[in-house]
């Protein structure tokens, strides 16, 4: 009799408590195998917070028994758990399980499909849990977004994510919300959410979220106020994904009143191209890229000085030759409202044809590249070149690029402007406006462009290049572009 109510009573407790049990987990990090306890209750299964500390942890757990809580360290990253809640905290963001943490002896129970899956989309994208086979497979991160650096500038905020490789430009998105959250979205991104998380905000940037899908990484930015506009740009040595949010500029009378003045565009600098012992390039038939855009420059100041009031300063005059950061710098002891360098294009393709206007940005195609750098040639021949300029790629474009951003919508609708203008009287190809990491702009405090007018490498253009009506009308073409964007500029600033 007394072990038949023994075993009635067994039966009870085992009908009662949930059954423990084990599944398999294969830890590629440790090269170890290991059994995680269980719990088969309700809807599924529930694995023991105890032993994924032991599994994963860099440290024993905190855990508070009286208050049923305990906080995993789990490479680096803290997880927070409460017994009887649905709620877990990873670093201090809330994430929502569908059913409560169950609480057995002085351990803690969590739901295991939801909590793996909160896992692998926050901080163990390579941790894959599978039911059917009762496994947990744990395989090691190779993060390849590493990091982030935020730097605050006048005129906006640099963010910088550290990358241990370029991304294919297709990888890479990025919006602007309504709701005042800038995205980035890389496809093929591993992150190190931690260490994201962890920057330090500041400038225009309130707070950082990232959120690790299977194929992609999404981080967001909590904006303190609107932005004018922003650009993505990849950088090598080191690898980083460069950002530049800018802020508009203040809105205060005094302020206002300052950029109207700044903007009467009073005063244009004209920048001949190459010039002395910097020939520039040259033609089949010895036509100098130098004499041309001599040429056209003094047509240009001929025609603002006759029919305009707008004073005109040539960075020269003659043929000499202009170090690239003086003439940038004429144009801004000169009090500079636009500053349009007149150069003349070569390609090996010689029957590649037509006239383009660049703004300074880093190149995003390789025959925008191949003529920054070509234009960028003149350094060598000047003193100390590496040390004056750098890199026209990487930090040192981007730091002169956010410098002039300010100027970029105005440089852009210029360029645009221009290319109308001389596609109205050349019958040579429009091939649009365009950027690259030309030395020449870098330092101008003003609108700023590079119009290259042609291809002497082409002999129809070279021929063309000769006759000085055609030179005209590029000079007509130019000066109209100026009168129409100084026209737009003015109505703008007496509109407010």
């Amino acid at each position: 009799m007394i072990f038949r109510i023994i075993a009635i009573i067994i039966t009870i407790v085992l009908i009662q408590s949930p059954g423990l049990a084990s599944i398999r987990v294969l830890n590629r990090i440790s090269q170890t195998e290991d059994e995680l306890r269980t719990m088969e209750s309700g809807p599924g299964t529930y694995v023991s917070a105890r032993d994924l500390s032991r599994m994963l942890g860099m440290r024993d757990p905190f855990l508070n028994s009286e208050r049923h809580k305990m906080v995993l360290y789990i490479m680096n990253h803290r997880v927070k758990i409460s017994g009887k809640t649905s709620f877990i905290i990873i670093n201090e963001k809330v994430y929502h399980l569908p059913t409560p943490v169950r609480v057995e002896n002085d351990d803690l129970y969590l739901p295991a499909e939801p909590f793996f899956l909160i896992l692998r989309h926050t901080i163990m994208p390579r941790i894959i849990y599978d039911a059917r086979k009762e496994l947990l497979d744990i395989d090691k991160v190779d993060f390849n977004i590493t990091g982030l650096t935020i730097n605050e500038k006048a005129n906006g905020t640099i963010l910088r994510i550290h990358t241990r490789e370029r991304f294919p430009e297709k990888n890479i998105s990025s919006f602007v919300n309504e709701n005042g959250w800038f995205y980035l979205t890389v496809s093929g991104g591993l992150v190190d959410s931690s260490e994201i998380i962890r920057s330090e905000t500041r400038g225009v940037v309130r707070r950082i979220t990232v959120d690790q899908l299977d194929e992609s990484v999404q981080l967001a930015f909590n904006l303190r106020s609107q932005i004018e506009g922003h650009e993505v740009y990849q950088g090598n040595n080191p690898n980083e994904i460069v950002i530049t949010l800018r802020t508009p500029l203040s809105k205060s009378v005094d302020r206002i009143k300052d950029v109207r003045d700044k903007w009467r565009l009073n005063t244009i600098v004209l920048d001949a191209g190459h010039g002395g012992k910097d020939g520039g390039t040259v033609g089949r038939k010895g036509t100098k890229e130098k004499d041309i855009t001599l040429d056209i420059a003094k047509r240009v100041a001929r025609l603002l000085e006759k029919n305009t009031r707008i004073r005109v300063v040539l960075t020269r005059d003659e043929d000499v030759f202009v170090p690239l950061k003086k003439r940038t710098k004429i144009a801004n002891e000169s009090n500079g409202k636009i500053f349009v360098s007149i150069h003349v294009n070569a390609n090996p393709n010689r029957r590649v044809r037509g006239f383009e206007t660049y703004l300074l940005r880093p190149g995003k195609t390789d025959d925008a590249i191949a003529v920054a750098a070509r234009e960028n040639a003149v350094i060598k021949l000047e003193d100390r070149a590496q040390k004056k300029y750098g890199k026209s790629s990487g930090e040192s474009l981007i730091m002169a690029t956010m410098a002039q951003s300010m100027y970029l919508k105005e440089s852009e609708e210029l360029a645009s402007i221009i290319q109308n203008e001389l596609d109205d009287r050349l019958s040579s190809p429009n091939r649009g406006v365009k950027q690259a990491g030309f030395y020449v702009l870098i330092g101008a405090s003003m609108t700023n462009v590079l119009i290259e007018t042609g291809f002497l490498s082409n002999s129809i253009e070279e021929k063309n290049m000769k006759k000085p009506e055609y030179r005209q009308k590029i000079a007509k073409g130019i000066y109209s572009a100026i009168l129409k964007f100084k026209k737009s500029r003015e109505k703008v600033l007496a509109e407010g």
